[in-house]
């Protein structure tokens, strides 16, 4: 069966890479999943998750902060302003950063970007587990 070669970097890391049977990610376009053999492609990454599916029985899931996802010829280019894989988020200080950022946003513009990293953080942890 075909893979996928992916790799999921962040401005300051290379957070992930390897072989995959499935990408989905949530573009401006919409949600999309990449399977082998897809057509190039270039997206505007959302702040959302990120899921990479191998062979291994839980799927690999990454929050993600803005970026771009790239598909040519079987490889998956995934590079991300931020990006976090759910085992590296403590999910309580995710909720109370969701909190502080909700309880903000009437005040405060830049809140509303901390409420949606925050809950990006929260279901990656959720789709992993």
């Amino acid at each position: 069966m075909a893979e996928l070669q992916v790799e999921l970097v962040a401005a300051d890391r290379r957070v992930w890479s390897g072989p995959a049977r499935m990408v989905i990610a949530k573009t401006t376009d919409g949600d999309i999943g990449v399977l082998p053999r897809h057509s190039p492609l270039l997206g505007v990454l959302l702040n959302g998750t990120v899921q990479i599916m191998t062979d291994a029985p839980r799927p690999v899931v990454a929050a993600i902060h803005g970026g771009f996802l790239s598909v040519s010829d079987d490889q998956v280019q995934i590079l991300a302003e931020l990006a976090e894989l759910a085992e590296e988020i403590d999910v309580e200080r995710a909720r109370r950063s969701l909190d502080r950022a909700q309880a903000m946003l009437a005040s405060d513009t830049d809140a509303l970007a901390a409420a949606d990293r925050a809950k990006a953080r929260i279901r990656a942890t959720e789709l992993a587990f």
